[in-house]
């Protein structure tokens, strides 16, 4: 029987935020809306009887804002959705009928972080790079960790480091270090729960090339079904050189959506 795990010590257990804050500023992919937040209402505008008051704020955002995940409906593949629902079928009425962002479930399960720059002797990964199998197999060996069926594979880039400069992260003229195919097919095999990485598209991202082209998405999204989260921030597993840990994201249940934000955080008992 595995051994319990008090409440007590659960009240203890170290939490790292792996978000990104959402904010107008906050880089975003070319094909998607960005975020934009106003105040409706402000305190003083209405006064109570009380002399108390409130305010509230209106958000206008894409789906695929800041750190978020995708849901199997996001891309298709000769006009298919994972599992080979049709996807001009799904899409009518202004939202998708099947693999919605409501269907994904909570996720509460092993995480495992592969340190590619900690691997690699760097603080960030070069602009194009690609992250092959053989990086993700080197890095499980450097690190003594291992990645099985249900996992939470999360690539580390280091690319948070150019968070300030809009130009340079979403990589669309000088690029962004990724994932590539062969990525892609080792996780698949691996039959992992979701993956995630820091930079605004999981894909290795070729000088000039821009989101023209998807491949892994592909992969992962259609042929796997395994959902993708973008716009991490794994800095601080980095520094406390921390490889393995319980994940838990609960993604917001909007029906019929492509995408949703989400709060990820990595939990150490």
């Amino acid at each position: 029987m595995p051994e319990k795990v008090s409440f007590w010590k659960l009240l203890d257990a170290k939490i790292y935020d792996l978000a990104q804050p959402l904010q107008a500023e906050t880089p975003v992919s070319p094909n998607h809306p960005g975020f934009r937040m106003a105040l409706l209402r402000r305190h003083g505008d209405v006064v109570r009887a009380d002399e108390s008051s409130s305010s509230n704020e209106l958000l206008v955002m894409g789906g695929h804002s800041g750190t978020h995940i995708d849901a199997l409906c996001h891309v298709s593949h000769k006009g298919l959705l994972y599992g080979g629902e049709d996807a001009y079928k799904a899409q009518t009425g202004g939202s998708f009928k099947v693999l919605g962002a409501e269907t994904i479930p909570i996720i509460f399960c092993r995480g495992v972080m592969l340190d590619i720059p900690a691997l690699m002797g760097v603080s960030v990964l070069e602009p194009g790079m690609p992250i092959t199998a053989e990086h993700l197999w080197s890095a499980c060996k450097k690190q003594r960790t291992e990645v099985g069926p249900g996992d939470a594979v999360l690539i580390r880039s280091g690319w948070p480091a150019h968070w300030n400069n809009l130009d340079t992260f979403v990589g669309l003229t000088c690029g962004a270090p990724g994932p590539d195919e062969s990525a892609a097919e080792w996780l698949a095999e691996r039959r992992v729960r979701v993956t995630g990485a820091e930079t605004i598209a999981y894909e290795c991202i070729r000088p000039g090339k821009g989101h023209s082209l998807l491949p892994v998405h592909r992969r992962l999204l259609v042929e796997a079904g395994i959902n993708i989260i973008e716009v991490l921030d794994l800095s601080k597993l980095s520094e406390d050189r921390v490889f393995e840990f319980l994940f838990i994201v609960a993604p917001l249940k909007v029906v019929g959506g492509t995408g949703v934000p989400v709060r990820p955080i990595a939990v150490i008992l």
